[in-house]
């Protein structure tokens, strides 16, 4: 092996130019130059796969023991090692930038979700710039770098088509090219996709066979092999994270109707099903105890009879989701095997990034954005069994049970976001390296964490830890490589202290023991109470000879739980965890929050052609009177089409034009819909349509009465019932001019949505200013910049 002649620590590496003789005719024959290098790794370098799933449990993968068949997680596992107490953070975006990073959560500033980022530094969603990221030094180190699907850590403030796309992947990420979503989930059937920092559309329909898993699957499939093509002597660097298993819970139906009849006996027979198949496979120790039930859920026996067929059928769709996810995954290994690479390549499959979701209610959700905006009882037992055929289908924005989640985290207690918990952080994790793992097929059970990753890469591809990255000194990896577990399965661990929190659910892990405290349950996301930091109840587990941490032990020995608390409180300091934060619906604000806002104001002017707006790069009609301004030109033959549309089939409202007359709908989770459309057409020529909503008040989600105007005259009039108060859409936008994603209105479809005729300008105030129900034209750019 030739001697590494760079001086890797600082990047992008320094030229530095050899001396010798400099000619002044190129045909001398004393000219003589070294050549020209491609940068490559150190010598042997593997390429590199990170394979992330999304709100997986440890028990739900059947190569952990749970009912969901998983045989390309088997298949890594047989040729390589399980992990069996590898840990995440319990929530999506703080474990993907900890592990991208290998520094811990709020050290990145990844608190918690960047939707709901304040302005403290260990929450505020902001990665330091002392903290460059995996890929980054990868790629100035020589490889080929590529992110498919998810990125849930552009801060929100950043994510509209205007950037800055610092955050972004393909920008300050480090990846060369990326292909997927901005945001914590996305409808698989018609997901907002980017390749790099552009909007792009799917390249078929849901009526086509589309499905964002397969095709992201398809793209990072051609993208290896090109770069193999091209590049051979050059490793990659591949980080494959589909949107998958998170709400929605969208697959094919006949993916669900494999496992149709397999979950009748409900949650708790599933959990004793599943710790028995964990026993047999050895994938926990033999003494390990199944924890029991809390009683914030429910037993099945409890739950009434005639939802128990709605209930089935959500976990037989999720378990079709995690399989065909799978699946699609084994294309991608099986892809890399047919190059004759995979046994160059170091594989991590990480299944989940915290613990299963219990974010879908008691009974499960048709849309789970009713239980984000506190109005879950629109769906009724009987709403649901009328829904029960169309779960997992581009109609739904499905999610499962509490006690699902609860049982694909068997044997532990609690799940995502219960940071104290196991159930909350602990996931089965595969390594597949055969250029490292001596003897494959074996089982680890170290302490790890996700921080760990990063420099485990950095250590099995012969690279140091960089000092500076682009100018900047860069802070210590918070993180230990787990390479020096691969060959040994009874080395001491060298991860031996970690701090855990989320929303107030806080724990701290030492050298084999584990002092949790859970603050708040998190399919509460409205109303309830929590208590005082200080009154909060601390447990006691020692993880020696407690696996699933079923035996507090905090009674027996006071003395080592109070060592454990103020250690987790140094900890805390140390990495910008306190203070401590567990406001939810405070946090979606961002004035109350404290974190930058795109929009000043109440007002904003919107011009055609622009789309893909988040809900943070709008203002917020929430909760409050608005209207809605458009300057059109009409032709002769009259308009039709959508003037401006916020959200979509899940929620939303749109001010369009049908069969030439202006119409404006507010749709309510997709249960409800409220139409008001005026008495007349649109005459030809320049007009202003206005739309005046009047909000009833008296509190959030109330309804209004609506008015349409065309040029300041009354057109028509009609009723809103009731409004969404927290939040549209987690994956649909806004779009002027036509609809992208899915439709508001059923009136008509994203191909046939966009506006025939001509707009010149739309404007949004939010509040009960009227304009007399008519903007004067030349003054409309004053106002609304005064109002901003």
């Amino acid at each position: 092996m030739r001697p590494d002649r760079h001086a890797r620590t600082m990047l992008p590496i320094p030229d530095r130019p050899r001396p010798g003789l400099t000619t002044y005719d190129a045909k001398d024959p004393a000219t003589s130059y070294p050549p020209i290098e491609t940068l490559l790794p150190p010598e042997g370098a593997p390429n590199v796969l990170i394979v992330l799933l999304d709100d997986v449990g440890f028990g739900a993968s059947s190569a952990f023991g749970g009912p969901c068949r998983t045989p390309t997680a088997e298949r890594l596992a047989a040729g390589g090692l399980r992990f069996n107490r590898f840990h995440t953070t319990a929530l999506c975006a703080p474990t993907r930038q900890a592990m991208l990073t290998g520094r811990n959560h709020h050290s990145v500033g990844m608190g918690s979700i960047t939707e709901t980022a304040t302005s403290a530094p260990g929450n505020n969603s902001l990665r330091p710039n002392t903290k460059a990221p995996l890929a980054m030094t990868l790629k100035l180190n020589g490889y080929s770098t590529a992110q498919f699907g998810k990125c849930h850590e552009v801060p929100v403030w950043q994510s509209s088509p205007m950037g800055p796309f610092d955050a972004w992947p393909s920008a300050g990420g480090g990846f060369e090219t990326f292909y997927g979503f901005i945001g914590g989930e996305n409808n698989q059937w018609d997901p907002a996709l980017y390749d790099g920092t552009t909007p792009v559309e799917p390249p078929a329909t849901p009526e086509e066979g589309y499905h964002l898993t397969e095709d992201l699957a398809d793209r990072a499939i051609g993208w290896i092999r090109s770069q193999k093509s091209l590049m051979p002597d050059k490793p990659f660097f591949v980080y494959f994270a589909p949107g998958a298993t998170h709400a929605p819970h969208h697959v094919p139906k006949e993916w669900a109707d494999r496992y149709t009849g397999e979950f009748a006996r409900g949650w708790d027979a599933q959990r004793e099903q599943t710790f028995a198949r964990q026993k047999e496979l050895g994938v926990i120790p033999a003494d390990a105890e199944l924890t029991p039930r809390h009683d914030e859920i429910p037993a099945w026996d409890d739950m009434p009879d005639d939802l128990k067929p709605v209930l089935e059928r959500e976990m037989e769709v999720y378990a079709g989701f995690l399989e065909h996810t799978d699946h699609h995954v084994g294309r991608l290994i099986d892809a890399i095997e047919d190059l004759g690479v995979l046994d160059d390549t170091i594989v991590y499959y990480i299944i989940g990034d915290n613990g299963a979701s219990a974010e879908g209610t008691l009974n499960g959700a048709f849309n789970e954005m009713a239980n984000f905006n506190g109005m879950a009882a629109l769906e009724t037992p009987e709403f649901m069994r009328s829904k029960v055929d169309e779960f997992g289908s581009p109609s739904s924005y499905n999610h499962y049970s509490v006690g699902w989640a609860w049982a694909m985290d068997t044997p532990f207690q609690w799940t995502k976001q219960v940071a104290s918990h196991w159930g909350g952080t602990r996931n089965g994790t595969i390594v597949r390296w055969p250029g490292g793992i001596e003897q494959p097929g074996g089982l680890r059970s170290q302490f790890t964490h996700c921080i760990d990753v990063a420099p485990t890469v950095l250590e099995a591809a012969g690279l140091p830890e960089p000092t500076v990255v682009n100018g900047v000194q860069q802070s210590p990896m918070e993180g230990t490589s787990m390479l020096y577990a691969f060959n040994d399965a009874d080395a001491p661990e060298r991860h031996d202290l970690q701090y855990f929190e989320m929303f107030g659910n806080r724990g701290i892990y030492h050298r084999g023991w584990s002092a949790v405290t859970k603050h708040r349950t998190p399919w509460q996301l409205v109303g309830g109470t929590v208590p005082a930091f200080d009154d909060d109840v601390w447990e006691l587990y020692d993880g020696s000879s407690d696996y699933s941490q079923a035996r507090d032990l905090a009674a027996d020995d006071p003395q080592r739980l109070h060592e454990l608390q103020r250690l987790w409180l140094i900890e805390a300091v140390k990495y910008n965890v306190v203070p401590l934060d567990d406001r939810t619906g405070d946090r979606l604000d961002p004035v109350l929050a404290g974190r930058p806002t795109l929009i000043r104001g109440d007002s904003q002017l919107l011009f055609p052609g622009m789309g893909r707006l988040s809900e943070h790069s709008v203002v917020s009609i929430k909760n409050r009177s608005f209207s809605v301004t458009a300057e059109v030109e009409v032709p002769e033959a009259g308009a039709e089409g959508v003037i401006v549309a916020q959200g979509g089939r899940f929620g939303g409202w749109s001010l369009y034009v049908s069969g030439g007359a202006a119409k404006f709908v507010y749709n309510v989770l997709g249960i409800q819909s409220f139409a008001t459309t005026a008495d007349r057409p649109v005459p030809s020529g320049v007009h202003q349509v206005r739309m005046e909503f009047a909000y009833d008040g008296g509190g959030l989600a109330k309804g209004g009465d609506v008015t349409l105007y065309y040029d300041g005259e009354a057109a028509g009039t009609g009723r809103v019932g009731a409004t969404q108060p927290m939040i549209f859409s987690a994956d649909e936008t806004t779009d002027v001019g036509y609809e992208s994603g899915t439709t508001v209105s059923p009136d008509y479809t994203v191909s046939t949505s966009r506006f025939r005729g001509r707009i010149n300008w739309v404007q949004i105030d939010a509040g009960d200013d009227s304009h007399d129900h008519f903007i004067d034209p030349d003054e409309r750019l004053r106002i609304a910049m005064a109002r901003q």
